[in-house]
C-alpha cells in the first residue's frame, strides 16, 4: 500500500514485511528516511513530519502500535474490540475507526477522550480529520448521510446529506473550511462549507455508474480538487473563491429560516433548550442542535443556483492504465505546482501542472519505490519484541489508557520488565509530536510537517 500526504511533501509504503518512509525533495529525488524490516503492515500513519507514527499490523489488527520511528521506540499499544480500519491524526487528536465505532485520544498521552458508538456500518473504515480537530464519518449505508463532529470539545457540529448514495470519499481541505464528498456511483464531486453545510460547488466527474473512487484530495491552497478513480482519468477541479464567500454567507438566512421554524414548531422545543448549552450557539460560526434539523428540511444541499456549479473539469491526467489505485495530490516542488500520483504498482509518478490554463497534464518522472534506494541509510524498529511483555488494553475496559510494559524506553533505562512510569512514555510521546522548529514558524507549516495518509500496494 503506497500513501501520500495531503501537503505533499512525504509519502509511506506499506507492504507485507513493513512500511518505509520518504520525503519529497525534488521532482527528480525522493529520499528514503525510514525503512521497517517489521511484519505485514496494514496502516502506517504519520503525524505529520515528526517521529510519531501509528503502526497496526495484519497479525494484530485490533491492536494500535503508536511508535517513535527516530529512536525505533513503541511507546505504547492499544487493544481494540474489533479490527481497525483506519487511523486520523492531527497535533492534539488521534482518531481510530472500527467498523461499528470511533475512538477519540489526546495524543500527547493517548488519553480516551470519546468514543462514539453504535454507528451504521462502515466496512471501509472512512472518516476524515481537519487540521482543527474537525472529524467527519457517514453515518448511514442507505444514503450519503454524513456527520461533523468536533473532536476538540467533544460534541456533534453539523449533519448534512452530501449524496442520495452511500458514501465512498470525503476529506476536509487543508484549512478546515471545505469538505469534498463523493458516492459510491463516483459520477458526483460536491463541496460544502464546514460553517454551515451549504453546497459551494457540484462537480461531474463522468457519466458512468457505479465508478469507484479511489482518492480524493484538496490542494493545498484549496483552490483544487483533484480526483482519481478506477478509470484511466484523473480530474481536477477549480473552485471559486467567490462561491466559497457566497455560501459562508448564506449562513445567515439559514440561521433566519431555522428560527422561523423554531417558532413555529412545538417539536422543537427541546432543540432549542439545547441550543443554550455552553459552545452550542450559532456565534461560534456553527449551527445549534436545532438548526442542523431545520436547515436540512428547509434548505436542502441539493438547492443550489447554477452559478455554483461547474461541470467539466479544469485538468486531466490520463493513464495508461485503468484499474489501478491511485492516491493523487498536488504540491509545490521547487517552486512549481506538480501533482504527484502514488499507484498501487509501486511507481510515483509526478504530472506538470499549469495554474493558469489548466489542460492535459503531462508526465514528468516516475520513481520506482518497490526497493530501497541506493545510499539511503536505513533504521529498523528495534523496540520491545516479547510477546510475553506486551499487554494490549480493550478499550471497552478502562477509560484511562495506560502504555504497554517493556517499552523501548523502560529497555534503555535497564527495566525491560517494568512498565514505564507515566512521565516516561509521555515524554516520549510529546518529543515525537513536537517538532524542532523556531517558536516563529506555524503550527501547520505546510512546507515543514506535511502529514502522511496511507494507502496500500500489493
Amino acid at each position: 500500500f503506497f500513501c501520500l500526504s495531503p501537503t505533499f511533501r512525504s509519502l509511506s509504503v506499506v507492504s507485507r514485511t513493513g512500511y518505509r518512509l520518504f520525503s519529497l525533495a525534488s521532482v527528480e529525488r525522493v529520499d528514503e528516511i525510514f525503512c521497517s524490516h517489521d511484519e505485514d503492515t496494514k496502516i502506517a500513519e504519520r503525524l505529520f513530519s515528526s517521529s510519531l507514527v501509528a503502526v497496526v499490523t495484519a497479525s494484530e489488527p485490533n491492536k494500535l502500535k503508536v511508535c517513535h520511528f527516530k529512536k525505533g521506540a513503541e511507546i505504547c499499544n492499544y487493544g481494540y474490540p474489533s479490527e481497525i480500519l483506519s487511523v486520523k491524526l492531527n497535533r492534539s487528536r488521534l482518531v481510530v475507526c472500527l467498523v461499528d465505532s470511533i475512538y477519540i485520544h489526546n495524543i500527547r498521552d493517548m488519553r480516551l477522550l470519546h468514543s462514539i458508538k453504535n454507528m451504521a456500518p462502515n466496512p471501509s473504515g472512512l472518516c476524515t480529520l481537519s487540521l482543527l480537530s474537525h472529524l467527519a464519518y457517514p453515518v448511514s449505508t442507505e444514503c450519503g448521510e454524513l456527520q461533523i463532529f468536533d473532536a476538540a470539545n467533544q460534541m456533534r457540529r453539523l449533519k448534512l446529506k452530501a449524496h442520495d448514495s452511500p458514501l465512498s470519499a470525503l476529506n476536509f481541505s487543508y484549512n478546515g473550511v471545505l469538505l469534498a464528498t463523493a458516492s459510491e456511483k463516483g459520477t458526483v464531486i460536491r463541496v460544502f462549507c464546514v460553517k454551515n453545510g451549504q453546497r459551494v460547488h457540484e462537480f461531474r466527474r463522468g457519466v458512468k455508474r457505479h465508478v469507484s473512487i479511489g482518492s480524493l484530495n484538496f490542494s493545498t491552497c484549496a483552490s483544487f480538487v483533484v480526483v482519481s478513480s478506477n478509470t484511466e482519468t484523473v480530474h481536477i477541479f477549480r473552485i471559486d473563491p467567490k462561491a466559497i464567500e457566497q455560501a459562508e454567507r448564506r449562513q445567515s438566512i439559514a440561521l433566519d429560516v431555522a428560527a422561523n421554524a423554531c417558532n413555529s414548531s412545538s417539536s422543537d422545543e427541546d432543540d432549542l433548550k439545547g441550543a443554550t448549552e455552553p459552545g452550542t450557539g450559532a456565534s461560534g460560526g456553527w449551527g445549534m442542535g436545532f438548526l442542523a434539523k431545520a436547515v436540512t428540511s428547509y434548505l436542502p444541499t441539493n438547492v443550489v443556483t447554477d452559478v455554483f456549479t461547474q461541470d467539466r473539469a479544469y485538468a486531466t491526467i490520463q493513464l495508461a492504465e485503468a484499474g489501478l489505485r491511485y492516491e493523487c495530490v498536488m504540491a509545490k516542488l521547487e517552486k512549481e505546482t506538480r501533482l504527484l500520483l502514488a499507484c498501487e504498482d509501486g511507481f510515483l509518478y509526478i504530472y506538470s501542472f499549469e495554474d493558469s490554463k489548466g489542460g492535459e497534464c503531462k508526465l514528468i518522472r516516475a520513481h520506482d519505490l518497490r526497493t530501497p534506494l541506493h545510499g539511503i541509510t536505513e533504521v529498523d524498529i528495534v523496540g520491545n519484541e516479547n510477546d510475553e511483555n506486551t499487554n494490549s488494553l480493550n478499550v471497552n475496559m478502562t477509560k484511562s489508557m495506560l502504555p504497554a510494559p517493556g517499552t523501548y524506553a523502560g529497555v534503555l533505562k535497564g527495566r525491560p520488565a517494568d512498565r514505564m512510569s507515566d512521565s516516561d512514555w509521555c515524554h516520549d510521546l510529546r518529543e515525537a509530536v513536537e517538532y524542532p522548529v523556531k517558536v516563529t514558524v506555524p503550527i501547520y507549516d505546510e512546507m515543514q510537517f506535511p502529514p502522511v495518509k496511507p494507502i496500500t500496494v500489493e
